[in-house]
């Protein structure tokens, strides 16, 4: 009797418990729609989950991107106001994670904040050619991967995000 009590306690702690996934994963990047075409340069850029490399240039839209760095305290700040902008399904969002100290500490902010959305790494800062030195900075891509906004710094407000989604991108939230 008491070995079944152990093992129902188990299996409820083990469904209770929160899993990395709830709280975030390193996800894949092949859910990012890319195009083909004629691509000036060629910025290849790895996945966070170090399986798979993305031409940033051949990202295509509707989409945002975010590009943040763990270390960055306004980017922290913002990054709950994207997870809920993702959780309406109705929004792609890639993430560029830039300026770490190596792979696994953008994983593990990853991870703590329940980023659910592929995120690729720039390891070497190739990246700021296109997006600046800054960060937080977002761009909002259309369907041929053109850039119809850029949103340099803070995003501060739900409101504000979901104003720039529908008014750039055309997506009613």
């Amino acid at each position: 009797m008491k070995t079944l009590r152990i093992l129902i306690i188990s299996t409820l702690l083990l469904f209770l418990t929160p899993s990395a996934h709830a709280a975030g994963s390193v996800v894949s990047c092949s859910a990012i729609k890319t195009g083909q075409g004629q691509v000036k340069s060629k910025t290849l850029l790895s996945c966070l989950d170090n399986k798979s490399k993305v031409m940033l240039e051949g990202i295509r839209g509707p989409v945002v991107i975010n590009v943040f760095g763990s270390w960055c305290a306004p980017c922290q700040q913002e990054i709950p106001i994207f997870v809920s902008l993702y959780a309406t399904k109705k929004v792609s969002i890639v993430g560029i994670d830039v300026d770490e100290t190596n792979m696994q500490a953008g994983r593990n902010f990853v991870i703590k904040k329940g980023i659910t959305w592929p995120i690729l790494y720039d390891a070497s800062g190739v990246t700021k050619s296109s997006f600046g030195p800054g960060v937080p900075v977002t761009w909002f891509l259309n369907a041929k991967g053109y850039v119809v906004y850029r949103h340099v710094g803070l995003v501060t407000s739900q409101a504000q995000l979901n104003a720039e989604v529908t008014k750039y991108l055309g997506i009613k939230l």
